[in-house]
């Protein structure tokens, strides 16, 4: 496994030390916020990186709910074939060339970056080198801290209160992010949807709450550093999520809605403010007074001049 994991610590401590570079000079080498910004760094990179992969998880999921009735009437017909009730949706799935996955795929994607970025803080604090984390910036990254917290320690391996602290609070934060994103795809995002028997929508349920219960356990095993990558990148999943709704809705979905009325009441307005226009170009000497019913407005002659 090392030929594979290796390119990969290399990678990971190759980014991190590179933009440490750039900001010791500002904020100094050692320096607590030069090395947590410098995770933040990483994660901005990588989630660039992933921005195809995001498109893609949009386009699936707005597929996926357009295949919806189809869905159901596959479930209603083979209700008692469990087996051929898979292979019809699979075919559903291969014939409008989407997978239900997708949505999973930006998590997956980053997972061996996650994994990475464990093993080399871990290596911080044991001092094990991995990458470019080594030598002088290994020692220096093992002195780094975050609120006074060291980078490299977690909440079971610490005795500090300090380290306590901010590993709770990051915890709940990263928890917090990754409920509320889900939150707001299902209640602003989604179309309206019949929920009995709805794959898509109980998979979104699931996801609701047993994402943020899988952080909050797993969190207190997880290094200072990479709850702050954790949480950086849940936020701007929060960000980018919020973006995509509120300019560019699934069709259906209350965001969708309320933009439709949005764009309704600005065309009103601008209707509106053009006619006044128009009505203030008219000149008033011009101005013909209004035809009695069925009577025809005589013009007025004008008095010669004597």
């Amino acid at each position: 496994m090392s030929f594979i994991l290796n390119p990969l610590y290399s990678a990971v401590s190759g980014v991190i030390v590179a933009i440490h570079k750039v900001l010791a000079p500002i904020f100094g080498a050692n320096s607590g916020v030069t090395w947590s910004l410098s995770i933040v760094g990483l994660v901005v990179l990588i989630r660039i990186i992933l921005i195809p992969l995001f498109v893609k998880q949009i386009k699936s999921q707005r597929a996926m709910t357009a295949l919806q009735p189809h869905m159901k009437e596959i479930q209603k017909k083979y209700k008692d074939d469990r087996q051929k009730q898979s292979e019809e949706m699979m075919k559903l799935y291969k014939e409008h060339k989407t997978n239900p996955l997708a949505s999973c795929f930006p998590i997956i994607a980053q997972a061996p970056i996650f994994f990475s970025l464990f093993t080399v803080l871990n290596g911080i604090a044991k001092n094990k080198p991995h990458g470019f984390l080594k030598g002088e910036y290994l020692v220096s990254a093992a002195h780094a801290k975050f609120f006074g917290a060291p980078i490299s320690q977690t909440f079971l391996g610490s005795d500090k209160t300090t380290v306590k602290i901010v590993t709770v609070v990051l915890i709940a934060f990263m928890s917090g992010t990754t409920f509320t994103t889900q939150r707001q795809l299902m209640i602003k995002g989604m179309p309206k949807m019949d929920s009995s028997n709805n794959m898509m929508l109980q998979q979104q349920k699931i996801m609701l709450y047993l994402f943020p219960i899988i952080f909050a356990i797993s969190g207190v095993n997880f290094p200072v550093g990479v709850l702050i990558y954790w949480s950086t990148t849940n936020l701007w999943t929060w960000g980018q999520q919020f973006y995509v709704i509120k300019r560019n809705p699934t069709p259906g979905s209350p965001a969708y809605e309320e933009l439709q009325k949005k764009r309704a009441h600005k065309a009103k307005l601008d209707g509106a403010k053009l006619e006044g226009k128009e009505i203030e170009g008219i000149d008033q000497n011009e101005a013909v007074e209004p035809e009695v019913l069925g009577q025809r407005q005589q013009p007025k002659k004008k008095k010669k001049k004597k």
